[in-house]
């Protein structure tokens, strides 16, 4: 597969999708659990008490001696505070979300509206950042301009994908068939009969449903998808594909009410 292809393959995840979140999201967090601190179950520790035969006493046996040393200590004005307790759990943890009820409400966000613009920032699989622009209009136009120093532009006009190097004035076109996610390219999208659903998750990051496109340019994608839990709104993608690269996109500066210029996804032949 070429530089160009691979490109394409993970960029066109959003071709004719609607309405997307409207701050930046971050790498997904698999766990917010509070960690105990240091020691946190502390053993009863050997006690010395001063008595009148200058005699050891110890603790764990004698919960008198144990009353009188918090006693003590209290009277010091020093204070032990209690061990943070295992296994705590974030309150604002996001609830559980059962699949069909994820998925009736991706379907529902998917269906919403035709039209967005929005900045883009992506992350390659080495990690290299790229930004720019996207323009979105169902049904299959999207056009893709990438801020300088990068040179490429992603532009469908509803039949066909053009990868364009500016610098290089080269263009290459594909089938929109050939891409990830081409089942968003629908006017009326179901995720339950367009791919295959593999799993629904939610965690700290949000709710991900995981999918499998079969029929993607070189063999099978694999992509998450990641709604905020609150809004619903799709803050991320990830797309892995046949080859095993992977992309990460987020999406910010949302305009949901201005309809694209025509002009944007037109493909000179």
């Amino acid at each position: 597969m070429t530089k160009n292809s691979l490109i394409l393959a993970n960029l066109l995840v959003l071709l004719s999708t609607p309405l997307l979140a409207q701050t930046p999201a971050a790498a997904p967090v698999n766990s917010n659990e509070t960690k105990p601190a240091a020691n946190a179950e502390q053993k009863p520790a050997e006690a010395k008490t001063s008595s009148e035969g200058g005699s050891e006493q110890k603790s764990p046996e004698n919960p008198l001696a144990a009353e009188s040393n918090l006693s003590d200590k209290k009277k010091s004005g020093k204070t032990t505070k209690e061990p943070m307790q295992l296994g705590k759990k974030n309150a604002d943890a996001p609830k559980p979300m059962e699949r069909s009820e994820a998925i009736k409400r991706a379907n529902a966000f998917f269906n919403s509206s035709p039209v967005m613009t929005a900045d883009f920032v992506q992350i390659g699989g080495d990690g290299k950042r790229s930004e720019g622009k996207l323009y979105v209009q169902r049904a299959g136009r999207v056009r893709f301009e990438y801020a300088q120093p990068a040179t490429m532009e992603v532009v469908a006009d509803g039949v066909q994908v053009a990868v364009r190097d500016r610098k290089l004035a080269t263009q290459d076109l594909y089938f929109i068939s050939q891409t990830p996610l081409k089942f968003l390219m629908k006017e009326k999208i179901d995720l339950e009969k367009d791919v295959t659903v593999q799993d629904v998750a939610t965690d700290d990051s949000g709710i991900t449903i995981f999918i499998e496109d079969k029929a993607t340019f070189g063999g099978t994608s694999h992509v998450r998808l990641i709604f905020d839990p609150k809004t619903f709104k799709l803050k991320q993608w990830q797309v892995k594909d046949p080859q095993g690269y992977e992309t990460l996109i987020s999406l910010f500066n949302i305009d949901q009410t201005k309809t694209p210029d025509a002009e944007l996804f037109k493909i000179s032949k």
